[in-house]
């Protein structure tokens, strides 16, 4: 670093390099480091040269009218000075000696204020704000969060039904600048959604979840942003029906058609192993399809699935975390495959329509209410029936107990004997 003394004072003086001419009229610069030691001026001297650096790269991103980076770069020069960039009207409520300290931070340009600056501490910059694509594009960076510990088969999942509800906005009203949207557009976009109610295109539930995502996205970057933008997005939803509970199977019905020999003979094996784990563990299908080899435990005592995380993908919620003792037909059906389904390991959202679509083509189903989830339900249902303790329920389906636990709810064994009782 080349640093030279005026007077008492060590100075920085560096040529300024041709990418920032366009905001730095200088061909070279003296920056003072405040100190008359020269071991200090050395090591000062790379640091003060970086956050030069960011500012010129600051001032060319300001010159961008793109709101994301334009408002970035205000708020990086205003850093810089030491100073929080606030919008203009925040600015002119400040107390008269803020307010002079802002003017006095902003440097000159051909012995007048810099405009760049200027805009950054006095909040006076005009910009275009985002649209709504744009905000959502902005959105995955702000909200990489809420990723994490998800597969990309779930961060799809995640992330579809929010550019869903982007798109649905933008064809009912286009894709205005976010500081533009009315009361008016968003009434239009629920009148859309009220019509596709009516028709029986979707349910309520499905309409209130668009307008939930597209909140999300918009406060999310409303507010990491720091735009200070009021949005009109309250009072919308729609009043939800009662949620119908899918039937379970009867025990019947299981052993005398799913488990018939041959029923099962034309799907898929993996997908048919799952089936039949399903039926004496209650268990997600996700939970067997996801799970990695070592999760199945088919040689210990008592042979189990462990449900548990992975590093790359998440689980429902801290209960769904569980060992699943297996038997009957369940424990027959993962012998089969002691490694787990390499299929629908990373991607299983094919799984759920193959086997519903291969029961109901075949006449499996009990009804046209059933679905492959029904025999989730009849486990719960077969457990209670049998008196199994309510905190053992709840161990085995992953749910939340209603009350205080102590200790592991009876090991793995005394939970195996209890199944034993309702297995096929």
């Amino acid at each position: 670093m080349n640093i030279m003394k005026r007077g008492k004072v060590w100075n920085l003086r560096r040529r300024v390099p041709k990418r920032y001419a366009p905001v730095e009229e200088r061909s070279e610069i003296w920056i003072s480091l405040h100190t008359d030691s020269e071991r200090a001026a050395r090591e000062k001297a790379p640091g003060v040269w970086e956050e030069q650096i960011a500012v010129w790269e600051a001032k060319l991103a300001g010159n961008d009218t793109t709101a994301s980076r334009h408002v970035d770069a205000m708020r990086d020069i205003a850093a810089a000075k030491g100073l929080r960039y606030m919008p203009m009207d925040k600015v002119v409520d400040l107390p008269l000696e803020a307010l002079l300290s802002r003017i006095e931070a902003i440097g000159t340009k051909g012995h007048r204020p810099d405009p760049v600056e200027a805009a950054a501490v006095l909040g006076t910059a005009k910009h275009s704000m985002m649209t709504v694509t744009q905000a959502l594009e902005t959105y995955w960076s702000l909200a990489k969060d809420k990723t994490y510990g998800k597969s990309a088969d779930q961060i799809r999942r995640w992330a579809n039904p929010r550019k869903k509800a982007v798109r649905i906005f933008v064809t009912v009203v286009g894709d205005k600048p976010i500081d533009e949207i009315t009361a008016d557009d968003m009434l239009d976009m629920r009148t859309a959604l009220q019509d596709r109610i009516e028709a029986d295109a979707i349910k309520p539930q499905s309409a209130n979840k668009d307008l939930i995502h597209l909140g999300d996205v918009l406060k999310t970057v409303n507010s990491m942003k720091r735009l200070g933008l009021v949005l009109p997005l309250g009072g919308l939803t729609f009043r939800e029906a009662e949620q119908e509970e899918r039937p379970s199977f009867s025990d019947a019905w299981i052993r005398d058609r799913i488990l018939k020999d041959g029923a099962l003979s034309q799907l898929d094996p993996e997908a048919r192993a799952i089936l039949l784990g399903m039926i004496n563990t209650g268990y997600r299908p996700s939970e067997a399809a996801c799970a990695l080899p070592g999760q199945f435990r088919l040689n210990a005592d008592v042979p189990h699935l462990m449900v548990q995380p992975r590093i790359d993908r998440q689980i429902k919620n801290k209960n769904s975390k569980r060992l699943l003792p297996l038997v009957g037909v369940s424990l027959q059906a993962l012998r089969d495959f002691p490694e787990g389904f390499p299929r629908y390991r990373d991607d299983n959202s094919t799984l759920s329509s193959t086997i519903n679509r291969y029961l109901r083509g075949h006449g499996l189903m009990e009804s046209d209410r059933h679905v492959m989830y029904s025999l989730r339900h009849s486990f719960e249902d077969r457990l209670l029936r049998a008196g199994i303790d309510d905190r053992i329920r709840s161990d085995l389906m992953g749910h939340t107990s209603h009350r205080q636990k102590y200790g592991d709810g009876g090991g793995l064994e005394f939970k195996a004997k209890a199944l034993q009782k309702i297995a096929f």
